[in-house]
C-alpha cells in the first residue's frame, strides 16, 4: 500500500508521521527533557498535578519504560488476558490496573483492548473495546518506519491532548501541539487523533508531556508510541481507541494504581 502524504502542524515521529511521511506514530515535542544515561525502568509513574482519586476513575465494569522492562511482581492473580508465564512476570507487584491490546496475529492491525481491575480474587475484566494497531502489525524489536507497534509491558505515566483534560487523575498537557491534518493509510481524515492521548512509556521519559523527544533507547528504536483517538485506519506504531473509550480509559486510570499496558499480539502475550 502507497503511503498516504500527511500535513501536520509538526514534523512527526510517532503516532502521526514519520517525517510527514504516513499515519502513525506521535508528533514532534516541545524543548526535549534532558536524556537520561541509560533507559528508565519500569516503576510507579511519575506524580503529576495533585488530583484526588473518585468512584469515577474505577476501572469501568472492572478492574518498564522499554519492552520487556521486569518489575517481577509477587503474587498475580490469574486469569489475566490470556497471558503467558514470561508476560505476567514483566508486570510489576503493585500494579492494580492493566491495559491488555491483543492482535489476532502478529501481522493484524485490528485489536481488543480490555482494561483490568486487580481484586482480592484477581483481575477483573472490563468492557472490551475495539482497537486499531500498526499497519503491519507487531513487533519484538521496533525500528522507526516498520510500520509496527512495539510487543510488551510499558507504564502509563502521562497524557494530554488538543482538548481540554476530561478529568483524569494522569498529569495532562492541554496543548495545540497535539493538532494534526491530513490523511491516513486508507484515506481517513486524521483530524482529531490527538483530541485525547496517553504516552506508553516505550522509548520515552516517564514524567514529561507526551510531546517530548527524548529517546532513551536512541532515535532509531521509534517513539511516541500513544494510545489515542481512533481516526477509522492503522497506525504507524500507536494503538488508537474510540473516543468515548478514550475518556472513559482517561478517567479510569489512577498513578496511584500503577497503570501498565501489555501489547502485542496474541501468541507473543501467550509466552
Amino acid at each position: 500500500m502507497s503511503a498516504v502524504v500527511l500535513l501536520a502542524t509538526a514534523v512527526l515521529t510517532g503516532c502521526g508521521a514519520i517525517s510527514g511521511s504516513t499515519a502513525g506514530e506521535a508528533p514532534t515535542a516541545s524543548p526535549a527533557a534532558t536524556p537520561e544515561a541509560a533507559p528508565p525502568v519500569a516503576g510507579p509513574p511519575v506524580a503529576g498535578p495533585s488530583k484526588t482519586g473518585s468512584p469515577e476513575h474505577q476501572a469501568p465494569d472492572a478492574g518498564s519504560t522499554a519492552q520487556g522492562r521486569s518489575g517481577v511482581g509477587a503474587e498475580t492473580p490469574a486469569p489475566l488476558g490470556g497471558l503467558g508465564p514470561r508476560t505476567l512476570a514483566l508486570i510489576p507487584g503493585k500494579t492494580r490496573q492493566v491495559v491488555v491490546v491483543t492482535g489476532a496475529g502478529r501481522d493484524a492491525n485490528h485489536s481488543e483492548a480490555v482494561l483490568y481491575r486487580r481484586t482480592a480474587s484477581g483481575w477483573k475484566a472490563g468492557t472490551a473495546w475495539p482497537a486499531r494497531n500498526a499497519l503491519n502489525g507487531w513487533t519484538d524489536d521496533h525500528r522507526v518506519g516498520d510500520l509496527r507497534s512495539p510487543i510488551g509491558v510499558f507504564t502509563l505515566s502521562d497524557a494530554g491532548g488538543l482538548l481540554p483534560d476530561p478529568g483524569t487523575l494522569l498529569p495532562y498537557d492541554e496543548s495545540p501541539g497535539f493538532a494534526i491534518s491530513g490523511t491516513g493509510f486508507v484515506g481517513e481524515p486524521l483530524a482529531g487523533s490527538f483530541d485525547y492521548v496517553i504516552a506508553i512509556d516505550y522509548n520515552r521519559v516517564p514524567g514529561t508531556s507526551p510531546l517530548d523527544r527524548t529517546r532513551p533507547l536512541g532515535a532509531d528504536r521509534g517513539g511516541g508510541i500513544w494510545l489515542h483517538v481512533d481516526h477509522r485506519g492503522p497506525t504507524q506504531g500507536c494503538v488508537s481507541l474510540e473516543e468515548p473509550h478514550m475518556r472513559q480509559l482517561l478517567r479510569a486510570l489512577d498513578p496511584a494504581q500503577h497503570p501498565v499496558i501489555v501489547m502485542g499480539d496474541a501468541g507473543s502475550l501467550r509466552r
